[in-house]
This record gives structure tokens, C-alpha cells and sequence, in this order.
């Protein structure tokens, strides 16, 4: 029997694109609202687009679904993946509008990209450099590549050891995080092509 994927819609995802692209990469996927749903499933996805605030209001107003998702990823175990903005919530805080708290998964806080160069444009918009770190290199998700970004914020982890992977955008900004059966991508594999849908398969095959 194939695994059911719960794509978690709270009204601030870019659920097509990335149901369209579970699709391809051979999942059975769920779009749901409902927590009963969440608690079975076998894997939770996460996305997210716009502001820090917006979707952690949004994801806070579906009732009973921040539980759920405890409840399967801390005690279930279930392998979760959040998407650029899905990931940023994993963190306690994020800064934008003054400061909203996080899902608190993955200690750090969510801060705007503020490069010393004035030539660096922000948002952080388009095709960059994935490259792994070292502690990260056997990890079974995450590999070195190229990938679709697009935000104005990035993830500051408050343990090193959390972070998979970099991009470098005028500064080293967060492009994964990673701890225990969560993961985040601050890219959109949905948008990333080849190396995105490699991304998705090997999430999908992974059972930390």
C-alpha cells in the first residue's frame, strides 16, 4: 500500500505547483486541512509563500492542525518537509512586522537578508548554488546542486549542526535545515527542475 503524503493546506502555500511536483516524484498525495488527516499520515509537507506573520497566523487559525503536526512528527516520527516559508516556521521566531513566533522545531529565528554590498538585490530571486556541509555530507535528502530561490528572509540557526546546507547570496544564507526526521529548503523544488524533483524522490524514500 502506498504511503499517504499529507500536504498541509493553511491558505499560504503554493499548493498546486507542489502537489503537481509530489505527483511526479511518485507520491499518493493528500491536500488537507483536517488534523485527523495529518495525525496518519506517513510523511507531512509543509509549504509556504509571503510573510513569516501571514502564515503563522494562517497555519495557527486551522484548528487543531499545529498539534497534529506535533503529535505525528515528535511522537509518530513521521519524516516532515517544510518549503521556503514552511521551513522558515520551523524556527522560535521569525522578525518580520516585529517579531512572530515560530513552531519552534529548529531553534533560531528568521531574519531579513541584509547584504553589506548594495549591488545584492533582495529578494534572493532565482537559480543558485546548493552546496552541502561537511557534518551534513551523508545526509540522505539533501545533496549539493543548483536550485530555485525566492525570499526576502533567511533562516538563522542557533546550532550549526542544524544546518545541511548553504547558498551564498552577497553572505552565506541557510538553503536546509535538518534535525532528526524534520527537514527544511528554503529553495522551491517545486521550481527547481531536475534537481528539485531529485530532492522530493529522495525525501519521499527517507526513513531517518
Amino acid at each position: 500500500m502506498a504511503e499517504v503524503i499529507a500536504l498541509v493546506d493553511y491558505g499560504a502555500g503554493n499548493l498546486h505547483s507542489v502537489h503537481n511536483a509530489l505527483k511526479a516524484a511518485g507520491a499518493e498525495v493528500t491536500v488537507t486541512a483536517d488534523p485527523y488527516v495529518v495525525r496518519a499520515a506517513d510523511r507531512i509537507v509543509l509549504p509556504g509563500v509571503g510573510a513569516f506573520r501571514a502564515c503563522a497566523d494562517g497555519l495557527r487559525a486551522v484548528p487543531g492542525m499545529v498539534e497534529a503536526m506535533a503529535e505525528r512528527v515528535h511522537v509518530g516520527g513521521a519524516p516532515f518537509l517544510g518549503i521556503c516559508v514552511g521551513m522558515q516556521l520551523l524556527a522560535d521566531r521569525g522578525l518580520e512586522h516585529g517579531g512572530t513566533a515560530g513552531l519552534g522545531w529548529v531553534p533560531g529565528e528568521v531574519r531579513r537578508i541584509e547584504p553589506s554590498d548594495p549591488a545584492i538585490k533582495v529578494p534572493h530571486m532565482g537559480w543558485n548554488d546548493v552546496a552541502m556541509l561537511p557534518h551534513a555530507k551523508d545526509h540522505a535528502v539533501i545533496e549539493g546542486g543548483e536550485a530555485y530561490f525566492l525570499h526576502s528572509y533567511h533562516f538563522a540557526a542557533d546550532n550549526p549542526h542544524h544546518v545541511a546546507a548553504m547558498t551564498d547570496h552577497g553572505e552565506g544564507l541557510v538553503a536546509a535545515v535538518a534535525r532528526d526526521n524534520i527537514l527544511g529548503v528554503q529553495f522551491h523544488p517545486e521550481k527547481s527542475q531536475a534537481y528539485g524533483l531529485a530532492t522530493l524522490e529522495r525525501f519521499l524514500a527517507w526513513y531517518p
